[in-house]
Protein backbone atom coordinates (compact mmCIF):
# COMPACT_ATOMS: atom_id res chain seq x y z
CA UNK A 1 0.00 0.00 0.00
CA UNK A 2 1.51 3.15 -0.81
CA UNK A 3 2.25 5.64 1.89
CA UNK A 4 0.80 9.10 2.11
CA UNK A 5 2.48 12.06 3.08
CA UNK A 6 0.49 15.11 4.16
CA UNK A 7 0.57 16.78 0.69
CA UNK A 8 -1.75 13.45 -0.41
CA UNK A 9 -3.61 14.11 2.74
CA UNK A 10 -4.43 17.64 2.17
CA UNK A 11 -5.03 17.03 -1.59
CA UNK A 12 -7.21 14.11 -1.12
CA UNK A 13 -9.42 16.05 0.73
CA UNK A 14 -9.56 19.35 -1.44
CA UNK A 15 -10.61 16.92 -4.45
CA UNK A 16 -13.40 15.17 -1.62
CA UNK A 17 -14.82 18.44 -1.41
CA UNK A 18 -14.41 19.29 -4.96
CA UNK A 19 -13.35 17.27 -7.36
CA UNK A 20 -13.94 19.64 -10.27
CA UNK A 21 -11.37 22.40 -9.06
CA UNK A 22 -8.57 23.11 -11.42
CA UNK A 23 -5.06 21.92 -10.98
CA UNK A 24 -4.07 26.20 -10.82
CA UNK A 25 -6.57 26.47 -7.68
CA UNK A 26 -5.60 23.14 -5.91
CA UNK A 27 -1.83 24.92 -6.19
CA UNK A 28 -2.78 27.92 -4.73
CA UNK A 29 -4.72 26.45 -1.84
CA UNK A 30 -1.67 23.86 -0.85
CA UNK A 31 0.84 26.30 -1.89
CA UNK A 32 2.48 24.12 -4.52
CA UNK A 33 3.17 24.18 -8.26
CA UNK A 34 0.66 23.44 -10.63
CA UNK A 35 3.34 20.61 -11.81
CA UNK A 36 3.27 19.14 -8.10
CA UNK A 37 -0.26 18.71 -8.05
CA UNK A 38 -1.26 17.01 -11.48
CA UNK A 39 2.32 14.70 -10.44
CA UNK A 40 0.26 13.93 -7.38
CA UNK A 41 -2.85 13.11 -8.70
CA UNK A 42 -1.49 11.21 -11.72
CA UNK A 43 0.65 9.09 -9.27
CA UNK A 44 -2.77 8.52 -6.51
CA UNK A 45 -4.74 7.60 -9.97
CA UNK A 46 -1.59 5.18 -10.93
CA UNK A 47 -1.04 3.32 -7.86
CA UNK A 48 -4.78 2.85 -7.27
CA UNK A 49 -5.08 5.36 -4.15
CA UNK A 50 -7.77 7.26 -5.87
CA UNK A 51 -10.32 4.87 -8.02
CA UNK A 52 -12.05 7.50 -10.39
CA UNK A 53 -13.95 11.05 -10.11
CA UNK A 54 -17.37 11.22 -9.59
CA UNK A 55 -20.79 13.33 -9.17
CA UNK A 56 -22.26 13.00 -6.22
CA UNK A 57 -26.28 13.87 -6.34
CA UNK A 58 -28.33 14.68 -3.74
CA UNK A 59 -30.91 12.27 -3.24
CA UNK A 60 -33.91 14.54 -1.92
CA UNK A 61 -33.50 15.41 -5.58
CA UNK A 62 -34.10 11.96 -6.67
CA UNK A 63 -37.81 10.85 -4.78
CA UNK A 64 -37.84 7.14 -5.97
CA UNK A 65 -33.87 6.63 -4.65
CA UNK A 66 -33.75 4.29 -1.92
CA UNK A 67 -30.77 3.66 0.16
CA UNK A 68 -30.26 1.27 2.82
CA UNK A 69 -27.43 -0.39 4.84
CA UNK A 70 -27.95 -4.21 5.37
CA UNK A 71 -26.11 -6.01 8.11
CA UNK A 72 -25.64 -9.74 6.78
CA UNK A 73 -24.88 -12.43 9.00
CA UNK A 74 -23.21 -15.39 7.15
CA UNK A 75 -23.30 -18.97 8.25
CA UNK A 76 -20.09 -20.71 9.43
CA UNK A 77 -17.35 -20.49 6.70
CA UNK A 78 -19.11 -19.62 3.89
CA UNK A 79 -18.56 -15.50 3.51
CA UNK A 80 -16.28 -15.84 0.57
CA UNK A 81 -19.13 -17.95 -1.22
CA UNK A 82 -21.41 -15.45 -0.16
CA UNK A 83 -19.70 -12.32 -1.17
CA UNK A 84 -19.05 -13.96 -4.70
CA UNK A 85 -23.22 -13.98 -4.97
CA UNK A 86 -23.65 -10.94 -3.39
CA UNK A 87 -21.66 -8.95 -5.67
CA UNK A 88 -23.78 -10.28 -8.79
CA UNK A 89 -26.28 -7.85 -7.66
CA UNK A 90 -26.30 -4.77 -9.08
CA UNK A 91 -28.34 -2.83 -6.45
CA UNK A 92 -25.29 -3.64 -3.91
CA UNK A 93 -22.90 -0.82 -4.52
CA UNK A 94 -20.52 -1.64 -1.58
CA UNK A 95 -20.02 -4.75 0.45
CA UNK A 96 -17.63 -4.87 3.20
CA UNK A 97 -16.75 -7.38 5.99
CA UNK A 98 -16.57 -6.79 9.77
CA UNK A 99 -16.36 -7.90 13.12
CA UNK A 100 -18.95 -7.77 15.65
CA UNK A 101 -22.46 -9.79 15.48
CA UNK A 102 -22.59 -9.20 11.69
CA UNK A 103 -20.14 -10.56 9.45
CA UNK A 104 -21.23 -7.92 6.47
CA UNK A 105 -22.42 -4.50 5.61
CA UNK A 106 -23.95 -3.67 2.06
CA UNK A 107 -25.00 -0.69 0.86
CA UNK A 108 -28.08 -0.97 -1.59
CA UNK A 109 -29.25 1.36 -3.46
CA UNK A 110 -32.54 1.12 -6.40
CA UNK A 111 -35.03 3.20 -7.46
CA UNK A 112 -37.78 2.25 -6.26
CA UNK A 113 -40.08 0.24 -3.01
CA UNK A 114 -40.71 -2.68 -4.81
CA UNK A 115 -36.95 -2.87 -5.95
CA UNK A 116 -36.11 -2.68 -2.92
CA UNK A 117 -37.97 -5.44 -1.68
CA UNK A 118 -37.00 -7.78 -4.56
CA UNK A 119 -33.48 -7.12 -4.04
CA UNK A 120 -34.04 -8.11 -0.02
CA UNK A 121 -35.70 -11.49 -0.95
CA UNK A 122 -32.70 -11.97 -3.74
CA UNK A 123 -29.88 -10.91 -0.70
CA UNK A 124 -32.07 -13.22 1.94
CA UNK A 125 -32.23 -16.17 -0.26
CA UNK A 126 -28.43 -16.31 -1.14
CA UNK A 127 -26.69 -19.80 0.74
CA UNK A 128 -24.89 -18.97 3.45
CA UNK A 129 -26.83 -15.78 4.28
CA UNK A 130 -28.66 -16.75 7.99
CA UNK A 131 -29.97 -13.05 9.14
CA UNK A 132 -29.94 -9.53 8.29
CA UNK A 133 -30.92 -6.66 9.07
CA UNK A 134 -32.15 -3.61 7.07
CA UNK A 135 -32.05 0.08 7.56
CA UNK A 136 -33.35 2.44 4.89
CA UNK A 137 -31.00 5.82 5.14
CA UNK A 138 -34.11 8.84 4.94
CA UNK A 139 -31.59 11.89 5.15
CA UNK A 140 -27.74 12.57 4.85
CA UNK A 141 -25.39 14.80 6.31
CA UNK A 142 -23.38 15.93 3.11
CA UNK A 143 -19.46 17.51 3.91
Amino acid sequence: MPQLDDLDRRLLAALRADGRESVASLARRLDVTRATVTSRIDRLVSDGTVLGFSVRIREDRDPSFIRAISFIEVEGRSTDAVIRKLRGLPEIHELHTTNGAWDLVADIRTDSLSNFDRVLARMRNVDGVVNSETSLLLSSALF
